[in-house]
């Protein structure tokens, strides 16, 4: 299977749906506490300590930050001055909500620097401000998102200012989208040699975790990808060289997800939510099971739905519904479902009061309105499309208003 056709972080099947998961596993939760991880993080040699993935989790009642400059708000004063009233209340409502802050540029002073301004600004408001780290080396292996730091050492010089930026406010960070879902041994990845850059590539994830948990009221969310893309085992990829490749298990363990609040799931993407929280359930459960209890691998899907959930004990993930309120896009010949896919909508509204145990928030981690990239009419990656906007803010689910 060509894992191009689903892969990228292009992603809230509405509230309802999300209700009835949540009914599902809070009947099936408890809350006893999990057993502290017996073993180190897999590949890492870093211990992987109880601690981190103890509650308190991320509060109930966390008020996100909501960027007063973003481009729906910018939108809507256009669209506002040109007497398209309707569509501007739409960018006015869309702006209202609370997206994540993106950063992807080099220049370790321009990283504390900018981190520091957004983190400041949401300590005004009394919010928390969610904030993505995506300059990782070789990152989206050199697509449409390419770039990121030349060197090892660069990146870690640059996350260690990222975390200085942050200090001791509070903060949530998702750490590199598709870092560890698309590493540089994807068969059709021509990026190498892999045993040298796969292995640097859980250095630099678990270096950003242990810079980032070093503020003291900083959450830490490793992107792991969607419902649809990784496996919970390993695998044959069936085409390629290498074509073992790893889990998604085995590349949060590697990527110490342990020491971490949990992973993140649908970033940039569009997969339903009901879909979301059954794979991650699944993955949560796997790790309890890797590290608590001593598994080598995932039980089958039957297996793990019927294990209770321990909520305290289990790792937690977040999910980015800002563009998954029409679930996942069914493509056409020479299309995607994952770059720009039409008819689109905002999913559920960021939250983190989700009502699912193991569900830290919903967020809006890829901001709705920007582009995935140069294909099915859109601007280069991240750059402001209003017709895109538009559709998003027209087809959400719920509605905006």
């Amino acid at each position: 299977m060509d894992k191009r056709a689903t892969r990228r972080r292009t992603a809230l099947a509405g509230l309802a749906a999300a209700a009835l998961v949540a009914g599902a596993f809070a009947a099936t939760a408890s809350a006893g506490t999990g057993a502290g991880d017996a073993t180190a993080s897999a590949g890492t040699g870093t211990s992987a300590g109880a601690g981190a993935m103890g509650p308190p989790h991320l509060p109930k009642g966390t008020a996100f930050y909501v960027d007063p400059n973003g481009g729906a708000a910018r939108q809507a004063a256009v669209w506002r001055q040109e007497g398209r009233t309707a569509d501007a209340d739409l960018m006015d409502a869309m702006a209202s909500h609370a997206q994540a802050i993106w950063f992807t540029t080099a220049g370790a002073d321009q990283v504390r620097d900018g981190v520091r301004r957004v983190v400041q600004a949401a300590k005004a408001q009394d919010r928390v401000p969610v904030l993505v780290a995506y300059f990782v080396p070789y990152r989206d292996c050199s697509q449409w998102s390419a770039g990121g730091a030349r060197s090892e050492q660069e990146y870690k010089e640059w996350i260690d200012a990222f975390a200085q930026g942050i200090g001791d406010e509070k903060a949530v960070v998702v750490v590199e989208p598709d870092g560890l879902a698309l590493l540089t041994s994807e068969p059709w990845c021509t990026i190498g040699p892999d045993e040298e850059l796969v292995p640097q590539r859980y250095r630099e994830i678990n270096h950003a975790v242990d810079a980032l948990k070093r503020g003291k009221h900083t959450r830490v969310y490793l992107d792991a990808g969607h419902s649809a893309w990784q496996a919970l085992n390993d695998y044959d990829a069936g085409y390629g060289e290498p074509r073992q490749q790893s889990g998604i298990v085995n590349r949060l363990l590697k990527g110490g997800v342990t020491r971490a609040d949990g992973f993140a799931l649908n970033t940039s993407n569009y997969r339903t939510t009901e879909d979301l929280v059954r794979y991650g359930t699944r993955v949560s459960k796997c790790i309890h099971l890797r590290t608590a209890r001593g598994a080598t691998s995932c039980p089958s899907d039957a297996e793990l739905d019927a294990l209770p959930v321990h909520k305290p004990g289990m790792t937690h993930f977040v999910l980015d519904t800002s563009r998954n309120g029409r679930g996942h896009y069914t493509p056409g010949p020479g299309e995607t479902d994952w770059c720009n896919p039409p008819g689109r909508g905002l999913g559920a509204r960021p939250t983190a009061d989700t009502g699912i145990p193991l569900v830290d928030a919903f967020l809006w981690i890829k901001r709705p309105g920007e582009s995935d990239g140069e294909c099915q009419g859109g601007p280069a990656a991240g750059r402001w499309w209003p017709e895109q906007a538009l559709e998003l803010a027209k087809l959400a689910s719920p509605p905006l208003r």
